[in-house]
C-alpha cells in the first residue's frame, strides 16, 4: 500500500519477501533462511532486523492495519467541500489499491491472524474497529436511509468483495488491473446501493 518511490529499505524487503512466503506456505512452512536467501543476507542476518519470524508476522499484520486506517483519514481530511459519494469512492479506492497490490496480506491475515499475541492480535482488531467506523459513517451519509447496524454489515460485506482478489486467479490470468479495479468499484458500489434500497 506504500506510495514511496524510493527504493525500499532492507526492513521493508524482508517484510515483502516474508510476506509472499508465508502466504505461500504458511508461517510454519518458511524458516527464516529462506526468506533472508529471498533479499540476499543470511538467515541470521535477519536478527539485527527482527526477533524472528513472530515479529514479522506482528508487524506485517499490524502494519497493514494500520496503514489502511491512516489512508482512510487522509482520505477523509481530503475531502473537504467533496460529496458524500466522492468520499465514498475515495474510500473503495483505497480498499480495492490494497486488495490488488497486498494480496500476501489478506491471505496471511486469514490464515495467520491467530498466531499473533493477544496484544498484537486485540490490536489489528482495534485499527479495524475503526476503519470500519469510518467506512460505516460515509456509507450512512450517502444512504441515510439505513440502520447503522446494517450500514455495518453492508461494510463487512464489501470488505469480503473487496478482498476475494487473492481468489480470482494469477494476476496474469485477470483481465489487468484497470479493469479488475474499475469491476471491483462497480461491484463495491453495487452491494451498497442495493442495502440502502432496502
Amino acid at each position: 500500500m506504500a506510495t514511496r518511490t524510493d527504493a525500499p529499505t532492507r526492513r521493508e524487503q524482508i517484510l515483502k519477501e516474508a510476506a509472499r512466503l508465508f502466504a505461500e506456505r504458511g508461517f510454519h512452512g518458511v524458516g527464516v533462511d529462506e526468506i533472508g536467501a529471498a533479499v540476499g543476507i543470511s538467515g541470521p542476518g535477519l536478527y539485527r532486523h527482527f526477533a524472528g519470524k513472530d515479529a514479522m508476522l506482528a508487524e506485517l499484520l499490524v502494519g497493514i492495519s494500520g496503514q489502511l486506517l491512516t489512508g482512510a483519514k487522509r482520505r477523509l481530511a481530503d475531502a473537504d467541500g467533496v460529496t458524500p459519494e466522492a468520499v465514498l469512492d475515495s474510500l473503495i479506492e483505497g480498499h480495492i489499491d490494497f486488495a490488488l497490490d497486498d494480496r500476501p496480506l489478506i491471505i496471511l491475515h486469514d490464515r495467520e491472524l491467530d498466531r499473533l499475541r493477544d496484544s498484537d492480535r486485540k490490536l489489528v482488531r482495534q485499527l479495524q474497529r475503526q476503519y470500519v467506523e469510518l467506512w460505516v459513517e460515509v456509507v450512512r451519509e450517502v444512504y441515510p436511509g439505513l440502520t447503522e447496524p446494517t450500514a455495518r454489515s453492508a461494510v463487512h460485506s464489501v470488505f469480503g468483495l473487496l478482498n476475494s482478489t487473492p481468489h480470482l486467479g494469477r494476476p496474469g490470468s485477470l483481465p489487468g488491473r484497470g479493469a479488475t479495479a474499475e469491476l471491483l468499484h462497480r461491484m463495491a458500489r453495487g452491494a451498497f446501493a442495493a442495502a440502502g434500497a432496502e
